[in-house]
């Protein structure tokens, strides 16, 4: 083996002693977790940083916060969908030709406004069978006191013997006959004016336009309809009304965890359209049957929407739990995925830090619980990590 002098030894340390301090922070002492430089460890070697080094003024560092995080969590896709309940579609009440349209796509209506006027020759045909039906209750009136008339005067003479007794049931007959069709004529005219009251005309007032108004409040959110166009077909929406103070959030949960929600219990419901954001819902519906493709279940739950910023077809999910832990959480930004798992560094004293491997839960609103290795008030770096990592393999 070749010898080397002490001199080269003594130039070679008076060298690194007289270094600047930015070249010695850069290449920092690593040690193993027991503190000895140079030996094997199952841990992740430390790695000490000057006070002056300038990597040390890149890193983040801050302490661990705990947070409630539930056990026995549901969590499913969900979509926002309308309230069934609170959606009227607009059809019409009788043919004609659309004279006026009142509102627009998008306008707020309320509870009986008007939104469109027809022209309908149905509708004038109503009045005029108003108003037979009118001439025919007069008629039957008049019909009825005769009989009654008759009968009376009969009956006196029967009481004299002026007349036979079949002159008197025959008089009889006659003012039963005539008290039918009163009645006849009566629950004519009662159709009748409920068939006006229904297209929303006044009896004997000619040339009427039958106006058909919103019957709840919302918003206009569909529309087919033009002024002056006739329309025959009375099964087909005109519009659609839709009353969305409160919208209904519809999730498939897994066949496995439907146990765990109940009808009438809370769930929190997070939606793409605003992350970070944490909604409350009322469970309404649990299906009664088993999607066998997915094997799941759907759950309905009814959330206020006074603000109107939930939208039907809004994408997100639901969140349901019964009880609830307390574990550290940390921000995404502090983890390092490896092949091997999922790492963060931990600082061990100032300037010394150590790659350690943790287990986390599903990611939440207020960040990422871990479930071992790690402990709330435990400084970690959440900027920076990666800069660590590199000078960790090298």
């Amino acid at each position: 083996m070749k010898r080397i002098a002490p001199s080269k030894f003594r130039t070679a340390a008076l060298l690194l002693c007289t270094a600047p301090a930015w070249f010695r922070g850069a290449f920092p002492a690593v040690q193993n977790s027991e503190g000895t430089p140079g030996s094997a460890a199952e841990k992740a070697p430390r790695i000490a940083l000057s006070a002056d080094s300038p990597l040390r003024q890149q890193l983040k560092v801050e302490p661990v916060p705990a947070g409630r995080v539930p056990v026995h969590e549901v969590v499913a896709p969900g979509r926002v969908g309308f309230d069934i309940g609170r959606v009227s579609r607009v059809l019409l009440p009788t043919t004609g030709r659309i004279s006026k349209v009142l509102v627009r796509l998008g306008d707020a209506v309320s509870s009986g406004q008007p939104l469109l006027e027809i022209e309908s020759p149905d509708a004038e045909g109503a009045i005029a069978e108003c108003r037979q039906a009118d001439a025919a209750v007069l008629q039957a009136q008049s019909a009825l006191h005769k009989a009654q008339a008759d009968y009376e005067r009969t009956r006196d003479l029967l009481e004299h013997k002026a007349v036979a007794r079949k002159d008197l049931l025959a008089s009889e007959n006659e003012l039963n006959q005539a008290r039918a069709s009163l009645e006849q004529a009566s629950a004519g005219l009662i159709h009748c004016r409920r068939q006006l009251e229904i297209l929303g005309l006044r009896p004997g007032v000619p040339d009427q336009r039958v106006v058909v108004r919103a019957a709840l409040r919302g918003k206009v959110i569909d529309m087919a309809v033009t002024e002056g166009e006739y329309r025959s077909d009375t099964s087909t929406p005109l519009m659609t009304l839709a009353d969305l103070s409160v919208v209904w959030v519809t999730s498939e949960v897994p066949e496995n965890a439907i146990r765990f929600v109940e009808p009438g219990e809370r769930v929190q419901v997070e939606l793409v359209a605003f992350p970070g954001e944490v909604f409350d819902a009322r469970v309404t519906r649990i299906a009664d049957t088993v999607d066998p493709k997915t094997r799941t279940i759907q759950v309905q739950a009814e959330m206020p929407n006074p603000q109107r910023k939930f939208r039907p077809e809004m994408f997100g999910r639901i969140r349901h739990h019964h009880a609830e832990q307390s574990l550290p959480v940390i921000p995404a930004q502090a983890m390092i995925q490896t092949p091997d798992g999922t790492y963060v560094f931990v600082e061990r004293s100032p300037g010394v830090f150590e790659r350690v491997r943790i287990q986390t839960e599903p990611p939440r609103a207020e960040g990422i619980p871990v479930r071992r290795n790690l402990s709330p008030g435990d400084r970690i770096v959440t900027g920076g990590a990666m800069l660590l990592l590199g000078m960790e393999r090298h």
